[in-house]
C-alpha cells in the first residue's frame, strides 16, 4: 500500500471507530443513568439503548448512495454533525424522551456506507481487502474498548459526559475529514463496497444471504436486549457496585478474545466454518440460559458474560466472512449493505423487546426471552449450506465493451483458482471469487491494466 493508501485506512478506520466508540460506551451503564430521568419506564430504556438502530438502518444505504451524487465529504461532515448534535441533545436531556430523541439522531448520521465508498475511492483493488480488514479491525477494538471505558468513564463524568465526549469527539473527526483524510482524484461506484440498486432484488432473493441476514439481526438483537440488564443484575442481584463494571467487562472481553484467534483459525483454516458457527449460536443460547437461572451470583454471570462474549465475537468475526464468501462476485457490496441494516434493525428491535419484557416480567423474562432468540437462530443456522471456501478478488481491466466484457469473464474463469469472475464494462473491472491456494496470479495479471 502506498503512503497515501495507509493515511486513508487510518484515518478513515479512526474516524469509524470512534462514532462507534460512542455509540457503544452508554450500553453497559445507561440502564443504571436512566433511572433517574423523568418519565422513564423499562420500555423506555430499551427504546433509548437502541433508537439509534432504527435511523441507522434506514439511513445508511440511502447516505452512501447521495454520496454518489454530492460527494463522500459533505455527507461525512453532515453525518458527524448530525451525531455531534445528538450527542448534544442526549447529554442535555433530562427526560428518557429526549434522550430517545438524541440517540435516534445519532443514529441519524449514518455514515457507515459512505466511509466504506471512500476507503475504496482511496485504495486500489488489489489492496482494498487489506484496507477493508483494517477498518474491521478498528470496529472491533472500539467495541472492546467502549464495554470497559463506558463504566470507567461514568464514574468520572456520568452519562451526560459522556454524550458530551462523545460530541466533541464527533466534531474533533470532521476536523479529521476536512484536514487530514485525502480527497480522492475520482469517486466511483464500487459494487465490492457500495450498494447497487439494480442488484437489490438479486441480493434480496439470495435464500444465504438472508439466512446471514437473520444471524446479524439475532446477534445485534442479543446484545441490546441483553444490556437493558445486565448492568442492573450485576448491582441488584449480584451486589456489585456500578464502579467496579468495567472490571468485569475488562476480564471478560479478553478472555473471550483468546477464545475467539483459536475458533477462527478453526473455522477458516481447517475449513470448519459451519461446526464453529452453529456451536458459537449454541453458546449464545446457553449463556442466556445461565444468566437467567444464575443472575444472583457474580461468579455465574462473570461466566456467562465470559461465554456470551466469547460466542458474539466469534460470529461477529465470523458472519462478514460468510456475506463475503456467499455474495455473488459483482454483488457484494450491495449484500454488505443489507447485511449492515439488518446489524442495525437488530440492535433497535433488541432494545425495544428487552425493555418491553424487562417491564413486564422482569430481568429474568429479558434473559429467557432472549435464549429463545438464540435457539431460534440455531435453528435457521442448521440449515445454511456449507460454504465455500473463496476469497474476492479485483482486477483492473480497463475499457472494454459490453462484449468484451463477456469474452472477458470467460476467460478469467478459466484462470486456474478462479471460481467466478464477472466483468462489469462500465466499471473497467472483473470481480472474482477465487481460492488463493490454487490461484495462478500470474496467469491472472495478463488480463490487468495499470
Amino acid at each position: 500500500m502506498t503512503i497515501g493508501e495507509r493515511r486513508a485506512a487510518a484515518t478513515l478506520s479512526g474516524i469509524f471507530g470512534l462514532r462507534m466508540l460512542g455509540l457503544f460506551m452508554i450500553l453497559p451503564v445507561f440502564a443504571l443513568y436512566a433511572e433517574h430521568l423523568d418519565g422513564v419506564t423499562p420500555t423506555l430504556v430499551g427504546l433509548a439503548i437502541g433508537a439509534y438502530g432504527l435511523t441507522q438502518a434506514l439511513l445508511q444505504i440511502p447516505a452512501g448512495m447521495l454520496s454518489d451524487r454530492i460527494g463522500r465529504k459533505p455527507v461525512m461532515v453532515a453525518g458527524l454533525l448530525l451525531f455531534a448534535a445528538g450527542s448534544v441533545l442526549a447529554a442535555m436531556s433530562d427526560t428518557i424522551h429526549w434522550v430517545i430523541v438524541g440517540r435516534a439522531l445519532q443514529g441519524a448520521g449514518a455514515i457507515a456506507s459512505t466511509v466504506m465508498a471512500l476507503l475504496a475511492d482511496l485504495t486500489r483493488e488489489e489492496h482494498r481487502t487489506k484496507a477493508m480488514a483494517f477498518m474491521g479491525a478498528s470496529i472491533g477494538v472500539s467495541f472492546a474498548v467502549a464495554m470497559v471505558a463506558g463504566p470507567v468513564l461514568n464514574h468520572w463524568i456520568g452519562v451526560p459526559g459522556i454524550f458530551w465526549l462523545t460530541g466533541a469527539l464527533a466534531l474533533a473527526a470532521i476536523a479529521v475529514v476536512i484536514l487530514l483524510v485525502p480527497t480522492p482524484h475520482r469517486s466511483g461506484l464500487h459494487r465490492d463496497t457500495e450498494p447497487v440498486p439494480a442488484l437489490f432484488g438479486k441480493v434480496l432473493r439470495n435464500g444465504e444471504l438472508l439466512r446471514l441476514n437473520y444471524g446479524i439481526f439475532s446477534l445485534h438483537l442479543l446484545l441490546t436486549a441483553s444490556f437493558t440488564v445486565v448492568p442492573l443484575a450485576l448491582r441488584d442481584f449480584a451486589g456489585l457496585a456500578s464502579g467496579y463494571h468495567s472490571f468485569v467487562y475488562l476480564g471478560v472481553m479478553a478472555g473471550s478474545l483468546l477464545v475467539m484467534v483459536p475458533a477462527i483459525i478453526l473455522a477458516e483454516k481447517k475449513r470448519r466454518i459451519k461446526t464453529v458457527f452453529l456451536a458459537a449460536v449454541a453458546l449464545l443460547a446457553a449463556a442466556e440460559l445461565g444468566l437467567w437461572q444464575l443472575h444472583g451470583s457474580l461468579s455465574a454471570i462473570v461466566a456467562a458474560l465470559f461465554v456470551f462474549f466469547a460466542a458474539f465475537n466469534i460470529l461477529e468475526a465470523t458472519l462478514p466472512s460468510l456475506v463475503s464468501k456467499v455474495a455473488p462476485p459483482d454483488s457484494k457490496g450491495t449484500a454488505m449493505g443489507f447485511y449492515s441494516s439488518s446489524q442495525f434493525l437488530g440492535a433497535f428491535i433488541g432494545g425495544a423487546m428487552g425493555g418491553w419484557l424487562h417491564g413486564r416480567y422482569g430481568i429474568e423474562g429479558v434473559f429467557l426471552g432472549s435464549a429463545v432468540v438464540a435457539a431460534l437462530w440455531w435453528l435457521v443456522a442448521a440449515g445454511m449450506r456449507h460454504p465455500s471456501y473463496l476469497s474476492s478478488y479485483l482486477l483492473r481491466v480497463g475499457p472494454v465493451d459490453d462484449a468484451q466484457a463477456r469474452l472477458l469473464s470467460e476467460r478469467l474463469a478459466g484462470v486456474a483458482g478462479v471460481a467466478e469472475a464477472v466483468v462489469v464494462a462500465e466499471d473497467q473491472t472483473a470481480y472474482l471469487k477465487v481460492d488463493r491456494s490454487r490461484l495462478d496470479v500470474e496467469a491472472l495479471q495478463q488480463y490487468a491494466v495499470a
